[in-house]
């Protein structure tokens, strides 16, 4: 069981990315999913969390900007960034929980820089 994420790269301050993490091997069950990043120098954070249901949470500083999304069917979540800032330079994390374990995904590198 693994999650997968991809989706990051460079893109000018204002521009968008979405970014995906999808879940395999053996799953027979996924509750919650989030994703969390951590900026060079500082300690890892939430972005954004969803449960099973599709309720979500957001940090203050991405509200209005990002949006998570899951598809239960494909067993992936998405993070749709919009407004990109430098300050969202980070390496993007995946995490859920997953057979009632929870797991980290490899990290995606997002560069906000013109």
């Amino acid at each position: 069981v693994q999650l997968q994420a991809s989706g990051g790269g460079l893109v000018q301050p204002g521009g968008s990315l979405r970014l995906s993490c999808a879940a395999s091997g053996s799953v027979f069950s996924i509750s919650d999913m989030g994703w969390y990043r951590q900026a060079p120098g500082k300690q890892r954070e939430l972005v954004a969390t969803i449960t099973s249901g599709g309720r979500t949470n957001y940090a203050d500083s991405v509200k209005g900007r990002f949006t998570i999304s899951r598809d239960n069917a494909k067993n992936t979540v998405y993070l749709q960034m919009n407004s990109l800032k430098p300050d969202d330079t980070a390496v993007y994390y995946c995490n859920g929980d997953l057979n009632r374990r929870n797991y980290w995904g490899q990290g995606t590198l997002v560069t906000v820089s013109s």
